[in-house]
């Protein structure tokens, strides 16, 4: 995520800003240019940010019911008159308009996408998933007790609402980009066969607990229930790599590259390509090992509990070059064709 400035007193934005904090200025973000500043005449703000102050968008043309582009996509939401749905309902919306803006900058389809915010009950309980387009998530998600204690259920190092948002756009993306396309033997051949039972695959998963050797082959334990979900883990792996690798380059951050890559060298973020995967994982590596050591100094758990095996770099290579032709295929957008160096 890049860092904006207020056009008013030129002070730093962040994505989620709706207004600066230091001229009070109310600010918006336009998507068909991904910009971040002040209203101009003529400008409409999201009907959510008016009537709930969970957006700050602006709705662009051909969008209906005075809805931005984010909000549009949101089929069903919990009942908002119960004041902890509507503060999850925001945090969950927040974290999807981060996934959207990764989205539109790697000129990705969202053709026929949609989502659904549901509060579960006991007897009508909410499972997060996708299916043929529509990505469901329990809103529960957006609590950090329900979501730590879950993680810990599962096993899990790591487990955001951004997170699910990211995994679940793998299995949209599965659909759109490689069920019926002739990648089918290259994906077979990192992924396995996706043909196998799922719930065979989901039944051993959660009675036998992954392999032993899990870390050699997949990016968590998860990825090795099935194909789908190692395709899905991978491909939100690599968006939290171009959304935090953007960051590091909006900030101007240079890291020492780790003893085993490059002794000694600097990595300047802002001079990664952005179609140069092995300089984007060397750069990966220098950043998380900079984030972890500096959560260690405060005493909290590593920032980025993963570790990248040969195998999961060729899977993750699968993603980059498959995201690379598509984005050379929808050409330069206005506004997003600068190189970034998470692009």
């Amino acid at each position: 995520m890049k860092l904006f400035a207020c056009d008013q007193c030129h002070h730093t934005l962040y994505f989620e800003n709706n207004r600066c904090v230091n001229c009070g200025v109310t600010v918006a973000y336009r998507p068909e240019t991904a910009q971040l500043g002040t209203l101009q005449p003529g400008d409409l703000q999201c009907r959510n940010a008016l009537e709930h102050d969970a957006c700050n968008w602006l709705v662009t043309s051909g969008e209906s019911a005075g809805y931005c582009r984010s909000c549009a996509l949101s089929a069903v939401i919990p009942d908002l008159s119960d004041p902890a749905n509507l503060q999850a309902w925001r945090h969950i919306e927040a974290a999807k308009r981060r996934l959207l803006y990764s989205l539109y900058a790697l000129k990705l389809p969202e053709g026929g996408l949609s989502f659904r915010f549901l509060k579960g009950t006991e007897n009508e309980p909410v499972m997060t998933g996708h299916d043929e387009g529509v990505i469901t998530l329990n809103i529960d998600e957006a609590d950090f007790s329900f979501r730590e204690n879950m993680r810990e259920k599962m096993g899990e190092g790591y487990r955001t609402v951004l997170g699910h948002l990211r995994h679940e756009i793998g299995h949209y993306y599965w659909d759109r980009l490689v069920r019926d396309t002739d990648l089918f033997d290259a994906f077979r051949a990192l992924f396995g066969d996706e043909r196998q039972s799922y719930e065979d695959a989901v039944n051993r998963h959660y009675e036998q607990g992954p392999p032993a050797d899990w870390g050699e082959n997949f990016v968590s334990a998860y990825a090795s229930l099935h194909p789908w979900e190692d395709w899905a883990e991978t491909w939100a792996h690599y968006l939290h790599m171009v959304d935090t690798l953007e960051t590091a380059h909006s900030h101007g951050l240079t890291v020492r590259a780790p003893a085993g890559d490059r002794p000694g060298e600097r990595v300047a973020t802002d001079r990664l390509a952005a179609g140069d995967f092995d300089a984007l994982t060397t750069g990966w590596s220098a950043v998380t090992l900079a984030l972890n050591s500096l959560n260690r100094s405060m005493g909290m758990n590593d920032a980025y509990p993963f570790v990248l095996s040969p195998r999961v770099l060729e899977k993750l290579r699968f993603v980059h070059d498959l995201i690379g032709r598509q984005r050379d295929r929808a050409g330069p957008r206005v506004g997003r064709d600068k190189a970034r160096a998470a692009a």
